[in-house]
């Protein structure tokens, strides 16, 4: 008997006939709701006594032929998005790994406040954050995004490191210690390197999030990508290619996100050949559920040191 037929019965044909309907039925409500989606996008409406084209009509896409207009988008819009992710991404990296330290000490005055201050910034709206620093710190738009995006994505970064560190077998510490190192050259050589590699693809998937998130930062008036497209170029093509420029906007934000959730995987998959021969983890989707993982696994750690 099979490993899978232990776990659930193999489906009869009567289960698998209702499967195949019901695939049926759902790839024709699929297309159907595309193809509505569609003729509804595409068909001509009034606008002040003018019939307009589709959103599809040729009218409406001669833009995409402009190399002005693809300069402006990526030389301002992407760059300005980027060169923000970037320098909050690197911050966020290391107000993590000072806040797992912080917050993973043995010294109470040290790390209560610490968690108090993670689980606050946990808390904080990204966009609110921005607009406080922007409007009681007077630093402009692009640090007000930088600043805000490092510390929200930092505190949740430092929560990942902290958990890595404690989900780290016990063994580890009291061998390191063993050997004449003090606790804190324990951590800092012995410990947090492993939990770092571990928790590597979990803070490149948060990286993901902190990337969509600039997007943000079209309230607060800086020259993101969302901005550039919409706003500035909305502005001067004028309503008509609104549509057009949304679905490049889209597709230059589906590029970056994917690209950097494509690196993501396939860094899981190289650090898991690499420490764990014959053995692949699956890779975090979402950030916070991966966490939420790790804190279970860290907690149960605990709990059976606590028994020893």
């Amino acid at each position: 008997m099979s490993s899978a037929g232990v776990l659930f019965d193999a489906p009869g044909p009567k289960a698998r006939r209702l499967s195949r309907i019901l695939s049926i039925v759902t790839a024709i409500v699929v297309v159907g709701g595309l193809g509505w989606m569609f003729a509804t996008l595409n068909a001509p409406r009034e606008s002040g006594g003018i019939t307009l084209p589709g959103m599809f009509d040729a009218v409406r896409w001669t833009i995409v032929s402009d190399p002005e207009m693809w300069g402006f988008i990526i030389g301002v819009g992407v760059w300005g998005t980027l060169r923000a992710a970037l320098v909050a991404a690197v911050l966020a990296i290391a107000l993590g790994i000072v806040l797992s330290l912080m917050r993973s000490s043995t010294i109470g005055w040290i790390r209560i406040p610490t968690a108090v201050a993670i689980e606050f910034f946990r808390g904080m709206p990204v966009l609110l954050m921005m607009l406080f620093i922007l409007l009681v710190a007077g630093t402009g738009q692009y640090w007000a995004v930088v600043s805000a995006l490092a510390i929200y994505n930092g505190a949740l970064i430092g929560e990942a490191l902290r958990a890595g560190l404690v989900a780290l077998p016990r063994g580890q510490r009291e061998a390191a210690l063993s050997v004449g190192l003090r606790p804190l050259q324990s951590k800092m050589l012995v410990e947090f390197p492993q939990a770092f590699r571990q928790m590597l693809p979990i803070i490149v998937a948060q990286l993901v999030v902190l990337l969509k998130d600039t997007s943000l930062a079209y309230i607060v008036g800086y020259p993101e990508l969302l901005r550039v497209v919409l706003n500035n170029l909305g502005s001067f093509y004028g309503n008509r290619f609104l549509f057009t420029l949304w679905c490049i906007a889209f597709v230059m934000y589906l590029v970056m996100n994917l690209s950097l959730s494509w690196f993501a995987r396939w860094l899981a998959r190289r650090t898991d050949r690499r420490y764990h021969p014959g053995k692949v983890r699956p890779v975090p989707e979402d950030a916070s559920q991966a966490l939420l993982v790790v804190d279970a696994a860290a907690a149960n750690n605990e709990l059976g040191g606590r028994n020893r």
